[in-house]
C-alpha cells in the first residue's frame, strides 16, 4: 500500500513540456541561423564535434532528473505494518451503469462521467463503511468485492467506460442479482445498494428483483442521471463528436432519464429516489440516510505504520545530475574512444 505524503509538488512535472518546447524552438532557430551562415558541408569542417544526439541526450538525462526530485518532494510511502483494527459501518455497494446511453451529454459532462463523480463523492464522505463496485449494461460485471480500501474503489471507477461490457442494453436486475452475492455478513442488519442510472431499463422485471433483495435486508437507493427530456447519444473519436446513434430507421436515437422506473425499484427495496443533477444534494442526502442506519462492528486490516520512499527518488535524481556533469559536460578520454557522439567522424 502506498501513500504520496505531497501530492502538490507534481504540479513541478508540468516544467518538463515547457523545457521540451524551449528545446525545440532553440534548436529551429540555431538551425535556421546556422544556414544563413554556412551551408552543411561547411559546418561540418568548421565545427566537427557538432551532435544533436549529445544535446537530446542531455535533455532526456535532466528531465529524469527533474522528475526523480519531484517524486522525492512527494514524498511517497510504502504501508510497512499491518493492524487488525475495528469498525463500525454499513455494507454498501454501488452499482453504475456503463451503457451506451450513459454518453448522453444532457448533464455535464456527461452522463457517466457525472455517475462516478457521484460515487467518488460519496466515498470521500464515508468513515469506516464497507463498499464494493458493480458494472453494468446489457450484463452485470464485479468491479470491486466489498472491501474497506477506498483508495482501490477509487481506482477502479476511475477505469470505468462503456466500452468495458460487450452486452448493451441497461439490465438493472442483474445488477441487482450480482449485489446480493457481495454482502458476506450475515449478521449485517443494514445493507445498501446504491443504484446509479438514466433509468433505461430494458428487461422489466427489475422491480420485482428489488422486492426479493428487500426480502434479504437490502435497501436499494436509486440515483437518476440525465434529464427528462432526453439527448442524443455522441459518437466520437479522440474527443470529436462525428455523429449521433441512430436507429433502424435511422432516426437519432434520443434517450431519455426514466425516473419512474428508478422510484419503482426503490420503492419495492425500502429505500428512495434521488434525483442526481445536484452533486451537494445527493451526497448529503446519502450521508443522512447512512447516519440514520445501525451500525455493524466488523474487523478490518489496515496498515498503522508508513515508511517514506523519498531518498531512492532523491539519489536516482543526483545519479542522473552527476551523469549529466561528468559524462556529458566534460570529455574524458574512455568517453571519446567510445565516441557515442560520432565526434571523431
Amino acid at each position: 500500500m502506498f501513500q504520496l505524503e505531497e501530492k502538490i509538488w507534481f504540479w513541478l512535472l508540468l516544467i518538463i513540456p515547457v523545457i521540451v518546447v524551449l528545446f525545440l524552438v532553440l534548436q529551429i532557430w540555431k538551425r535556421h541561423v546556422q544556414k544563413k551562415f554556412a551551408n552543411d558541408h561547411l559546418l561540418k569542417r568548421l565545427s566537427p564535434n557538432r551532435s544533436i544526439f549529445k544535446s537530446v541526450l542531455k535533455l532526456i538525462v535532466l528531465c529524469l532528473a527533474f522528475t526523480c526530485l519531484t517524486i522525492a518532494m512527494v514524498n511517497p510511502k510504502i504501508g510497512t505494518k499491518l493492524e487488525t483494527i475495528k469498525r463500525q459501518g454499513v455494507d454498501i455497494v454501488f452499482a453504475v451503469d456503463v451503457s451506451k446511453s450513459m454518453l448522453a451529454e444532457d448533464i455535464a459532462p456527461n452522463r457517466l462521467e457525472k455517475s462516478k463523480q457521484l460515487v467518488t463523492q460519496i466515498i470521500n464522505n464515508l468513515a469506516s463503511d464497507r463498499i464494493g463496485i458493480i458494472a453494468y449494461a446489457g450484463k452485470a460485471f464485479p468491479q470491486l468485492p466489498i472491501t474497506t480500501d477506498y483508495a482501490s474503489a477509487k481506482m477502479f471507477l476511475q477505469s470505468m467506460n462503456t466500452d468495458m461490457l460487450s452486452s448493451q442494453g441497461t439490465a438493472i436486475d442483474e445488477a441487482i442479482q450480482l449485489a446480493k452475492t457481495y454482502y458476506d455478513d450475515e449478521e449485517q442488519t443494514n445493507r445498501v445498494l446504491i443504484i446509479i442510472s438514466d433509468g433505461e431499463d430494458h428487461s422489466n422485471i427489475a422491480s420485482s428483483i428489488a422486492e426479493e433483495a428487500s426480502e434479504e435486508g437490502i435497501k436499494i437507493f436509486t440515483i437518476g442521471v440525465g434529464e427528462t427530456k432526453g439527448a442524443p447519444i455522441p459518437i466520437k473519436r479522440n474527443g470529436i463528436v462525428l455523429n449521433y446513434k441512430k436507429d433502424n430507421q435511422g432516426e437519432t436515437v434520443i434517450t431519455k432519464l426514466n425516473e419512474d422506473t428508478l422510484i419503482d425499484i426503490a420503492k419495492e427495496a425500502n429505500g428512495q429516489y434521488i434525483n442526481g443533477n445536484n452533486t451537494a444534494e445527493v451526497v448529503e442526502t446519502i450521508r443522512d440516510i447512512l447516519n440514520n442506519m445501525d451500525k455493524k462492528e466488523f474487523e478490518a486490516k489496515e496498515f498503522a505504520e508508513y515508511k517514506d520512499q523519498f531518498q531512492w527518488f532523491l539519489g536516482l535524481g543526483i545519479f542522473f545530475l552527476l551523469i549529466d556533469i561528468f559524462l556529458l559536460e566534460r570529455k574524458t578520454a574512455w568517453l571519446n574512444r567510445l565516441n557515442l557522439f560520432n565526434e571523431n567522424l
